[in-house]
């Protein structure tokens, strides 16, 4: 009988222990022998660095790539979509097409952005073509919502850099680095609310791109109604939707937690706004995915020991459009109520059950293509190797829903699975 799992976690969640002692799992230190570690992203650092790292074996696997921040960075995801995007252009990709105006037709999904202080001249340069307009500032490597705010005139960036401690304009050190974003300043609103959707993708590889799409993700509801004036560009309860600032809100409804399933969402905008315009939004969330991932697979490091399930954060604008704010590489694992325990229980299980098949002892010589059974919630959405034989013709037919019909989604039975829909 082969040997039981040993497992070592730095994060103490409930959902992530409960997972592990149901499949008879060992827990052990880091200093021991170990099969599986769930590790913060700190710690991924160290087992991947040159001076502290050490060589994984075959029976170890871990949760995170290590330079996942190629992606989840906010200022670095934005530089490989560019990069990803001028390469298309350069191949004469039909996927890099631009309308009159200069914009991608298929890949305008993140917002104008820039990194500062490196791009303030081409910010300002933009901000002076529309000046009325709203950007939202965020740290670079922060989460949460910690340090984000919003302005509308350069003055307020001046005063920013004067009154920042860190010298933001004078030195380059990541950990000050900003990146500044036009602000969607139209979003869909529910019940006079801004929201956005956390949605949970796995990757077992980069290269060949593997990638499942989890079909229970949900949305976060501000407590405060959302209006476009400037007299509330300071109110983070209107404009911020990550619950670690609304929970602090007079109006947080701590037995819902502001929260709604996709499925839920799914329904509310097929009533209002029809089934097939439903299908297309969805289809493009997943064209977003998709294509961001591939930005990053060339420069990422597709270590056999690594799988990653990142948080992906959509933000729906009033034309049901959908605009990729960020992507987290360790998406929240705390409920903050008895729905989101249950959905996060199952979502570990269910990555689990794909990163460590029949929860034996990892082998991560293994093809990371497990059988439809146990995938769960989760939906394949991406598999290179199958969608070998498609062209990009054709997959701009589908992308730009080229007699496709209400169902505007790709489904090969023939095994060429690219991208999928919710059922």
């Amino acid at each position: 009988m082969a040997g039981k799992v040993k497992w070592v976690t730095d994060m103490e969640k409930s959902v992530l222990i409960n997972n592990f002692e149901k499949r008879g799992w060992v827990q052990v230190t880091e200093n021991e022998d170990w099969n599986f570690y769930w590790m913060s992203v700190q710690t991924i650092r160290n087992v991947f660095s040159v001076e502290t790292g050490y060589r994984l074996s075959d029976d170890q696997i871990v949760n995170h790539f290590p330079n996942h921040y190629e992606l989840t960075r906010k200022d670095l995801m934005v530089k490989n979509i560019k990069r990803y995007r001028k390469e298309l252009e350069k191949e004469g990709s039909p996927l890099a097409e631009k309308d009159e105006s200069g914009k991608y037709l298929y890949l305008d999904f993140v917002p104008i952005t820039y990194m500062l202080p490196a791009d303030y001249n081409l910010f300002v340069e933009e901000f002076r073509k529309s000046p009325s307009s709203t950007w939202i500032m965020k740290p670079c490597g922060k989460a949460q919502g910690k340090g984000i705010f919003l302005i509308n005139k350069l003055s307020q960036i001046k005063k920013w850099s004067r009154d920042s401690k860190t010298s933001s304009f004078v030195t380059q050190s990541t950990k000050e680095a900003y990146v500044i974003s036009l602000y969607i300043n139209n979003p869909l609103l529910i019940g006079g609310r801004k929201f956005d959707l956390r949605l949970y993708v796995l990757v077992s590889t980069y290269r060949p791109l593997r990638c499942y799409m989890y079909k229970l993700g949900f949305c976060r509801f501000c407590t405060v109604k959302y209006t476009p004036s400037t007299s509330e560009l300071d109110n983070m309860f209107v404009h911020l939707t990550n619950v670690a600032i609304q929970k602090h809100g007079e109006d947080y409804n701590h037995i819902h937690g502001g929260k709604w399933t996709v499925s839920n969402l799914r329904l509310y905008l097929e009533s209002t706004r029809g089934k097939e315009v439903t299908s297309r939004l969805f289809d493009e969330i997943h064209w977003i995915i998709v294509q961001s991932l591939k930005a990053v697979a060339p420069v990422m490091n597709n270590d056999k020991h690594c799988f990653e399930c990142y948080g992906y954060d959509i933000i729906i604008d009033d034309k049901l459009k959908p605009w990729l704010i960020e992507v987290n590489a360790s998406p929240s694992l705390t409920s903050s109520t008895a729905n989101d325990r249950i959905l996060k229980y199952n979502l570990i299980n269910d990555t689990l059950n794909i990163a460590v098949p029949n929860g034996e002892i990892p082998d991560c010589k293994w093809n990371k293509s497990p059988p439809k059974e146990v995938l769960g919630n989760y939906e394949i959405l991406y598999d290179e190797e199958l969608a070998q034989g498609d062209g990009a013709d054709r997959e701009l037919r589908s992308r730009s829903g080229q007699s496709l019909g209400p169902k505007a989604s790709r489904l090969r039975d023939a095994g060429r699975t690219v991208l999928t829909t919710w059922k």
